[in-house]
């Protein structure tokens, strides 16, 4: 009997920082059924927590940003002088999109070529959304092999974004909401389209980890209602909002602390640099606590009251609301986006409307006040996460696809 030949899979990962995407990926090639398929995990970043990657699988980082343009061009904006002079500005937008393709693009996709030949490579899946993920794409259409694109965020329809979105030969959409949006906005056919939810490894998810230790180590009262925003610190996860309910909320709640948990990415310095400095000049730093990057998550989530999340742009599908549901955590999140898909309003969590710090507001004092309905929110919601993001289900899900792809 003929035996089949293990695929090799190369796996590329070069979003902003260490999140949701590349934890779920982590769990993915984790579960990978190595009779049938051999991973390869490239990222463009190499730093500590990356470095757990080879556990699972064979890793290879591959610097993709030797150049930071994306902070170039934000100070260039909060330059009130050029940012007054459109040509000047539209010029030197345009000097340092070329220098990015030649300095980041070009360096990363050469590298990339010669790694997925040497690798063999049978697929190349892509765990971003195509157009910042385009040097893998053009990798796969080199090498004439499937292209699988993860797709994770909002499309915005741009040209170049269309011209991307042409070269997968299938996405995976991490939501329903997501798989919409790419066929309104960007006519991608509903045949080369498969939603599938995030899988994460919730039966080993700890109920029992030391919330205290967690507090402990941020200097949380053990009295305190404590309310946690969790995600890294960048501009349209809400960290603004969340602050202005806080605000309100430091008059409601008594013995309130409300904790900004999450790693700051490199284009995203300034940003973290400007939340700490409101927090300081609104007199709300007794108040609001800043924890930074986290690894033992189980125990922040059993260290907190109430988690939230706040994205002011509909968010795909946030692993902290997957992981917050699985830890039976009281979850508030907003009225749009994958939050909107999973979380069933005084069910499985409870909902406010996006970009308002007063509904926000009134949800956090609603489980304050209601410390039974928490509870019984956060049951609901572990009995419907084990049932709908088992990493099992995900991953044979993906290897399905991966089969169909390579016949």
């Amino acid at each position: 009997m003929r035996i089949a030949k293990i695929k090799n899979i190369l796996y590329v990962e070069n979003g902003i920082g260490y999140g949701g995407a590349i934890i779920c990926l982590r769990h993915l090639v984790r579960q990978l059924d190595r009779q049938q398929f051999n991973p390869l995990v490239i990222t463009g970043r190499k730093d500590l927590p990356y470095q757990d990657i080879p556990k699972e699988a064979q890793w290879l980082p591959i610097i993709d940003r030797h150049i930071d343009i994306v902070g170039i061009r934000a100070q260039l904006l909060n330059n009130k002088t050029l940012s007054s002079i459109p040509c000047v500005l539209w010029l030197l937008n345009q000097i340092l999109a070329r220098l990015d393709d030649v300095l980041n693009f070009l360096p990363f996709f050469v590298q990339l070529l010669w790694t997925a030949w040497r690798f063999n490579a049978d697929l190349v899946h892509a765990n971003n959304e195509p157009l910042c993920n385009r040097a893998a794409l053009l990798v796969g259409k080199c090498l004439h092999i499937p292209i699988v694109s993860h797709v994770r965020g909002e499309q915005k329809g741009s040209r170049m974004m269309a011209w991307a979105y042409r070269l997968p030969s299938h996405f995976i959409s991490v939501s329903q909401w997501i798989a919409k949006s790419i066929q309104e906005t960007l006519h991608v056919p509903a045949e080369k389209i498969s939603v599938i939810y995030d899988g994460i490894a919730l039966d080993l998810l700890n109920l029992e980890a030391d919330g205290l230790a967690f507090r402990r180590l941020n200097a949380i009262p053990v009295d305190a209602f404590a309310v946690g925003l969790i995600g890294l610190l960048i501009p349209w996860k809400g960290q603004e909002l969340f602050i202005d309910a806080a605000i309100t909320l430091r008059d409601k709640i008594p013995n309130l602390k409300m904790l900004i948990v999450g790693g700051t990415p490199d284009e995203c310095v300034a940003y973290e640099v400007m939340l700490r400095k409101r927090v300081n000049e609104e007199h709300l730093d007794d108040l609001i606590v800043f924890t930074g990057h986290v690894t033992a998550m189980e125990q922040v989530y059993n260290g907190l009251d109430v988690v939230v999340s706040a994205s002011t742009s509909p968010e795909p599908l946030g692993t902290v609301v997957i992981e917050a549901m699985a830890m039976a955590r009281p979850l508030i999140g907003p009225r749009h986006g994958g939050a909107a898909e999973m979380i069933e309003h005084l069910k499985t969590g409870l909902l406010f409307t996006p970009n308002d710090a007063m509904a926000l507001v009134g949800e956090i004092d609603r489980l304050y006040n209601d410390p039974k309905l928490a509870l019984q929110l956060g049951y609901d919601a572990r009995e419907y996460a084990l049932k709908t993001f088992a990493v099992a289900q995900h991953t044979e899900q993906i290897q399905r696809l991966y089969h169909q792809l390579l016949q």
